[in-house]
């Protein structure tokens, strides 16, 4: 039997949660929510090597969730598409209600 298709809409959003659940790639996405940071800034906030953001940020960037601006040879990341962040927020939401339900 051959593979039904997924509808494309459905597959980038699958490709979006795949990114996002890299805690790293998360919690970028978390700290650019409150303004522009280049990548040492992040390697320095998250604890991580330049290699790590800059993988980060390139499925970030391919998924056209981040742009950046280059100033004195530096790269400055932003979130491009805001609804993301009101995602992020439903996501956290949904763990606090499942972490705070009695079964």
């Amino acid at each position: 039997m051959a593979k039904k298709k997924i509808p494309e809409i459905r597959y980038r959003a699958s490709r979006i949660c795949r990114v996002l659940g890299n805690p790293t790639a998360y919690e970028t996405m978390n700290i650019l929510k409150k303004g522009k940071k280049t990548p040492h800034e992040l390697a320095h906030i998250l604890g991580v090597s330049l290699p790590t953001i800059s993988h980060v940020f390139r499925s970030l960037r391919q998924l056209d969730l981040v742009r950046y601006d280059v100033k004195f040879r530096e790269r400055i990341y932003w979130i491009k598409e805001e609804t993301i962040v009101a995602v992020m927020q439903i996501l956290e939401n949904m763990v606090k209600k499942i972490k705070t339900k009695e079964y």
